[in-house]
């Protein structure tokens, strides 16, 4: 699970492609910044995508390499169409999934008449009768709920985009109807679903890879991160509490948590000692490292792979995001749902799409052997909460936070921060440029510098 190269015919044709992985090992992995300039899409191209990755998606989503490489591209540009659409829909978007083995993009809205700025931007429209700014309001009510009490047997609640409505995963029909009764919501919007799942976080205290804790629990390392001039990593908060000393895969001091949040989420992060460099690379586990470039958050429906100490790399799809989910220990929330399997010592590890890091291990439900369903902490709340920056790989992508900031040649009617669509035309620097992806632009992405995104015509 990691990278792997995309074709010159297709990046000619302006797709943007990465590479995927995920973590383990020394301790050390990828990464992106906080700067809300990371999170935008990425259009990205790479030369290769990793053959681990290619073998892992292949494994589990039945993809050869050829459809690998096209759906990761396809995901890409679909992120970036969704995040405009969401800008520019306002209050009417719905939510955004991809779907089938091309990665189709639909976009959901409340208003018909938006449909016609959907399709223009290249996605296909579907007209529904909830916003997500409403969904997402009744799942918070659960959420205030679950912080007062943790439902019981009422593991999982999410809002499906898919479905347009809140979803809530019981053990039973009763426990989910009295979740919702003491949350006070309306359950004209909420579908109760049984569910036997029994999601617990994924620590345990078995001897293996990554890093362990106070001596003894083991957990995998999620992605390197630097706060000024301290080294880390990002990784997950039931693993350890603030002080919990930390050893690497090779039994050697390492550092310890400086800051941890679980329940409620599950994130955290431990500063290293100078024996550590951090890297912007996920563990291959002998199928080469990932390159990390940045933190675009993938959509549903996405594909992501994970990797972590005990299971190695693993990968799968993205079924929710914004999931809150109950643990023995609590419920957490704001996570993303997965169809990833993973069991005990993969926590705090990599999730990727592409080159992209998505999120740590949380925990979940099943096994590698078995199959299993996962939710990961998304890594850009995490860098944010903790005022932490994602190391990534440089060499001048747009994706990657500048050093310095970008100096754009001054005239023309391009500007950063507008939403472009495919086909829309501007002018810079004294030329005329066509729009090749829909996007929103940002400093640095200049028409001249970047062919993936615009053709001089």
């Amino acid at each position: 699970m990691e990278r792997t190269t995309l074709r010159r015919r297709a990046l000619a044709a302006g797709t943007a492609t990465v590479a995927v992985g995920a973590l383990a090992l020394a301790g050390l992995t990828g990464v992106a910044s906080a700067d809300p300039a990371a999170t935008a899409a990425p259009p990205v191209s790479a030369d290769s995508l990793s053959p681990g990755m290619l073998a892992a998606l292949e494994r589990d989503l039945g993809l050869d390499a050829d459809d690998a490489r096209s759906r990761i591209a396809n995901e890409y540009r679909a992120a970036a169409v969704a995040a405009g659409l969401e800008k520019s829909l306002g209050a009417s978007f719905a939510g955004a999934r991809v779907s089938g083995a091309k990665a189709t993009l639909t976009v959901a809205t409340t208003d018909a008449s938006e449909a016609a700025r959907i399709t223009d931007a290249g996605a296909r429209a579907e007209v529904v009768g909830h916003s997500l700014d409403r969904l997402e309001g009744v799942k918070k009510t659960l959420d205030r709920a679950a912080l007062n009490k943790a439902p019981k047997n009422v593991p999982v609640w999410y809002v499906d985009v898919e479905a347009n409505r809140v979803v809530v995963n019981a053990a039973g029909t009763a426990a989910g109807q009295a979740f919702l009764k003491a949350a006070g919501v309306d359950s004209g919007l909420v579908t109760v679903a049984r569910s036997a799942e029994q999601p617990r976080a994924l620590a345990d205290i078995r001897g293996g890879d990554a890093y362990y804790m106070n001596g003894s629990g083991r957990c995998s390392v999620g992605f390197s991160v630097t706060r000024g001039t301290q080294n880390g990593f990002a990784t997950a908060g039931h693993c350890g509490r603030v002080g919990t000393t930390t050893n690497g895969v090779n039994q050697q001091a390492q550092g310890s948590f400086q800051g941890s949040t679980f329940p409620g989420r599950d994130m955290a992060w431990v500063a290293t000692n100078a024996n550590w460099t951090p890297r912007p690379l996920v563990n291959g586990y002998g199928r080469g490292d990932v390159t990390v470039a940045g933190s675009t958050a993938s959509v549903v429906g996405a594909s992501v792979c994970r990797s972590g100490s005990t299971t190695g790399w693993h990968c799968g799809t993205i079924q929710q995001l914004n999931t809150s989910v109950t643990y023995p220990e609590g419920t957490i929330s704001g996570v993303t749902r997965t169809s990833v399997c993973a069991e005990p010592g993969d926590s705090g590890g990599s999730y990727i799409s592409g080159s992209q890091a998505q999120g740590v291990t949380s925990g979940g439900s099943g096994n590698c052997s078995s199959g299993g369903t996962t939710y990961f902490q998304p890594i850009n709340p995490l860098l944010q909460t903790y005022g932490l920056t994602l190391v990534t790989s440089g060499g001048g992508t747009p994706t990657d936070p500048p050093t310095t900031p970008p100096t754009d040649p001054p005239g023309g009617t391009w500007a950063a921060g507008t939403a472009y669509a495919a086909g829309a035309t501007v002018t810079y620097g004294g030329a005329t440029y066509r729009c090749l992806q829909a996007h929103t632009a940002q400093p640095g992405w200049n028409p001249a510098d970047v062919p993936a995104l615009w053709q001089r015509v």
